[in-house]
């Protein structure tokens, strides 16, 4: 009975404040690449935002050299794991995700944001990226410790609204950590992106295809495209080839020796 006391009086305030109650699904066991990792942040027992992709992390630390005086730096690589605990926000113009891993020790943080572009049309795009990490699961870090690293201005991913973003190619963001400014290097690949405006529960709206892919497509198809107007171009000059050889074989033959236009 306390239980649903608890219950029912979450609910009542959720309904009088007007908040939305939000969940984390991780529906990383749907896919067959151990690379890739699903997640969707529901509200209300729907589906409001769904990221799928493949993420790595190239993280610089600093080691003691071994002469115990100098410091040199490492690098940490690792990827995103599909075990990871999710969280997010949704709204009409801001949403979140919010990944995390290692009881905390790393949380991977995508914000988005909605706009209107030129002729009004309207977008949606990553407006931030964050990554919190912690040192002390490095191997022979220096003055390990929590550090967080941000992009400055982003806007990437544009995307038409009410659409989700598609892209196989990698796309490369570069991060500045609060330890000493170093770079961090997040690479996403095999993406699917929604955060807003998801119709049907669990399921990605109509995509929309990254430049990139578009151009990759291009150029595994031209070749073909080319062959096929060359092989035509040969075609239509072997038949007029042919038909000039039959007109020309049924005109008479004009003697070629002059004198033989007297008996003519």
């Amino acid at each position: 009975i306390p239980f649903f006391l608890a219950l029912i009086c979450r609910s009542a305030l959720l309904l009088s404040a007007g908040l939305a109650e939000e969940e984390g699904e991780n529906l990383s066991g749907l896919s067959n690449d151990p690379d890739k990792a699903i997640f969707a942040v529901r509200e209300n027992g729907t589906t409001c935002l769904m990221v799928e992709f493949a993420v790595k992390f190239l993280v610089p630390y600093d080691v003691l050299a071994l002469n115990g005086i100098d410091l040199i730096t490492e690098q940490a690589s690792f990827t995103l794991p599909r075990g990871a605990e999710i969280e997010g926000k949704c709204g009409s113009t801001e949403s979140e995700i919010h990944i995390s891993w290692k009881n905390g020790a790393y949380v991977f943080r995508i914000y988005f944001s909605k706009e209107f572009r030129d002729r009004g049309i309207e977008v949606w795009k990553i407006s931030k990226v964050q990554f919190v990490y912690d040192t002390s699961h490095f191997i022979n870090a220096y003055n390990p410790g929590k550090h967080t690293a941000s992009t400055h201005h982003l806007s990437a991913l544009v995307t038409p609204a009410g659409r989700s973003y598609l892209c196989t190619a990698q796309q490369t963001f570069t991060l500045i950590s609060s330890d000493h400014q170093k770079g961090i290097t997040m690479s996403m690949s095999d993406i699917q992106i929604q955060p807003f405006d998801i119709t049907s529960d669990f399921m990605f709206s109509e995509p929309y295809k990254c430049i990139t892919d578009q151009r990759e497509r291009l150029e595994e198809t031209l070749p073909l495209v080319l062959g096929l107007i060359l092989g035509l171009i040969i075609i239509i000059m072997l038949t007029i080839y042919h038909f000039h050889l039959k007109l020309t074989a049924n005109q008479p033959q004009l003697p070629r020796d002059r004198s033989m236009y007297k008996n003519m």
